[in-house]
């Protein structure tokens, strides 16, 4: 391997291989470079580390942060660096491991927060007929979750309580996301098995299988994945979270969004619990790139967080 102070970029070929999602390909943008050359020697020191201090010949990396920040492309061309420099590597995408596809999954979270809402409403005496009428009638437009609906009623506190409440029990946990296997992966890995049988999920119910991955010539496994940070899973050693506030996170998404859509409010309190959930994981990033590529240490980002 290159020492980190002596590596150059390459220059990209036209098309890189990329996470193993299937069907989720984007467009490898200078931006997505710009920040691969910036984090690589970063991440070259901190392999080097991992290798002195633990002795491990297979080191996973994760990219983790917001919806629409760039994980899956700078993950491509950090893996494809590493594999030029010969320590070969695999990107996996964590958007594999949900226990239901989008489609299921949208609906189960939509339905714990309405259902969660409405016994919050209950418990606290605040439900009647005419109260869910006006919920209901929010509900069929998709402004249930709006937050200024609770300035119009103030009983509307208690239906937007309970449902976020809902929400945090499910978004980002062992309820929703197949951490096991993704752990039990891992330790595959770094057992050095030479090869894995890895998820692949799609966006329909017929789009779902395995496949037999040559893991041999493998040395970093690269996760990208709004939870590859998470506190729920083991066996990731060098965390780098992209960072960015949720006003940056909104507005990535409404770039990316070919038709111009902006998020529905429960699609935004979401992306505000997930905020929170990467957030609290910040501390065990090894690197941290702020939204103009410099390197943060968890002191300024805590500062930039307002923590």
């Amino acid at each position: 391997m290159q020492e980190f102070n002596n590596w150059k970029p390459p220059i990209l070929p036209e098309s890189i291989e990329q996470g193993d999602m299937p069907g989720d390909k984007v467009v490898i943008s200078e931006y997505h470079i710009d920040r691969a050359n910036r984090i690589f020697p970063y991440l070259l020191e901190e392999i080097k580390k991992v290798k002195e201090e633990s002795g491990n010949k297979k080191i996973v990396v994760a990219v983790c942060g917001g919806s629409g920040v760039g994980k899956s492309g700078i993950a491509a061309v950090l893996s494809y660096y590493l594999k030029e420099i010969g320590l070969g590597s695999y990107t996996l995408s964590g958007d594999n491991y949900p226990h239901r596809i989008p489609e299921y999954n949208d609906a189960e979270r939509l339905h714990l927060f309405r259902e969660g809402a409405l016994k919050e409403m209950l418990k606290d005496g605040e439900y009647s007929k005419e109260r869910f009428d006006i919920i209901h009638a929010l509900q069929i437009e998709g402004e249930d979750a709006d937050t200024e609906n609770a300035k119009k009623y103030d009983w509307y506190k208690s239906y937007l309580k309970g449902g976020r409440k809902a929400l945090e029990g499910y978004l980002g946990t062992e309820n929703e996301l197949g951490f096991k296997e993704l752990e039990d992966i891992l330790a595959e890995f770094k057992s050095g098995a030479d090869k894995i049988w890895l998820k692949r999920m799609g966006r329909t119910d017929t789009q779902l299988w395995y496949e037999d991955i040559d893991f041999k010539d493998v040395g970093v496994l690269m996760i990208e994945w709004t939870h590859g940070n998470s506190d729920y899973y083991k066996g990731v050693d060098i965390p780098i979270l992209l960072h960015s506030t949720l006003q940056e996170t909104l507005e990535y998404r409404l770039l990316r969004n070919r038709d111009g859509a902006i998020d529905s409010p429960f699609t935004t309190m979401v992306l505000e619990i997930e905020q929170e959930m990467i957030k609290n994981q910040a501390h065990k990033a090894k690197i941290i790139i702020a939204k103009n590529g410099d390197r943060l240490s968890y002191t300024d980002y805590c500062k930039s967080m307002g923590m």
